[in-house]
């Protein structure tokens, strides 16, 4: 059971104050390293007072319904346009009662394909742990429907070097623990398609909140951000305040964060989940080789 020992923080992928404040300033510090000695950006996050609705809609329409019609357009986009992607993600997470640290690992993202129902491109997942120093040098990869749909993961710095390489089904117990998501709901593209339903579900709720703000800022990118407020707790609302951030020049979501209710009438939501998308390159032309355990550029 030793060799497990790491596993309940090495699945930490996952596509996240109060809820009627105007400005929201959130920083993030971090000073691990990108490769090639890149070093890592300072998040810092902004919504402004400026706000923007969509045009007059009709009277039946819900609250939710503009939103979610940005939403699918975004998922249309994405799939037409986006293949492959590298980023820094910037994750952190409440599990239970536990509010992790945050924690940053480079990642290459290349979006399933299908061609009459037939797969010709898997989805795939390369993760490599950046912060913070007990996880750093971490590395775990992942292609739907390949190698038994399993992970393959290895630790870092000491440890990895006399703690082998696992192979782990992904939403196993040992994948799993610590984890609000297995690896296979990492990414742009997933994240949009779980708003998208949640957004569904949440629409048998007439009493909701949606605004559009102009000129937010994530690390200075200038996006759109859709917040959403459920002002009443449901047993199947799994968040009372959520925001995403649309970057304006890629059109792609690159920060969600979602706040749970106040525990007490005088309390503030706290925070369930934050996923940041940073140095986004799209299209960048990753091949089977940046999936593969066997890469000579990586330490499994």
């Amino acid at each position: 059971m030793r060799k497990f020992a790491w596993i309940h923080s090495m699945a930490s992928w996952c596509v996240l104050a109060s809820p009627l404040a105007a400005v929201l300033a959130v920083t993030v510090m971090c000073d691990a390293q990108q490769p090639r000695d890149v070093r890592l950006q300072e998040p810092v996050y902004r919504v402004t007072k400026r706000t923007s609705q969509p045009a007059k809609a009709a009277e039946a329409e819900h609250p939710l319904d503009p939103a979610l019609r940005v939403a699918r357009e975004g998922l249309e986009r994405i799939r037409r346009d986006v293949r492959d992607y590298t980023c820094t993600i910037a994750k952190r997470e409440r599990v239970g009662d536990v509010l992790g640290e945050y924690e940053y690992m480079f990642a290459k993202i290349r979006n399933g394909k299908e061609v009459d129902g037939r797969e010709v491109v898997p989805f795939s997942v390369y993760l490599s742990f950046l912060k913070p120093d007990e996880i750093k040098g971490r590395e775990v990869i992942y292609v739907k429907g390949h190698n038994g749909n399993k992970l393959c993961g290895h630790e870092g710095g000491l440890k990895g070097k006399w703690l082998p390489t696992v192979w782990l089904p992904p939403d196993g117990a040992f994948a799993m623990r610590g984890q609000r998501y297995p690896i296979y709901d990492i990414g742009i593209e997933n994240l949009v398609e779980k708003l998208i339903e949640k957004g569904e579900t949440q629409r048998k709720y007439p009493n909701v909140d949606v605004k559009f703000y102009n000129n937010a800022k994530v690390n200075g990118r200038s996006c759109t951000c859709i917040q959403l407020l459920h002002p009443e707790r449901h047993a199947d609302l799994d968040f009372h305040v959520a925001r995403i951030y649309i970057d304006d020049e890629l059109k792609l979501p690159i920060r969600y964060e979602a706040y749970d209710w106040p525990k007490t009438a005088s309390g503030k939501p706290e925070l369930l989940e934050e996923y940041t998308y940073i140095d986004l390159k799209i299209n960048v032309g990753l091949t089977d080789a940046d999936f593969d355990v066997k890469n000579p550029n990586y330490a499994f």
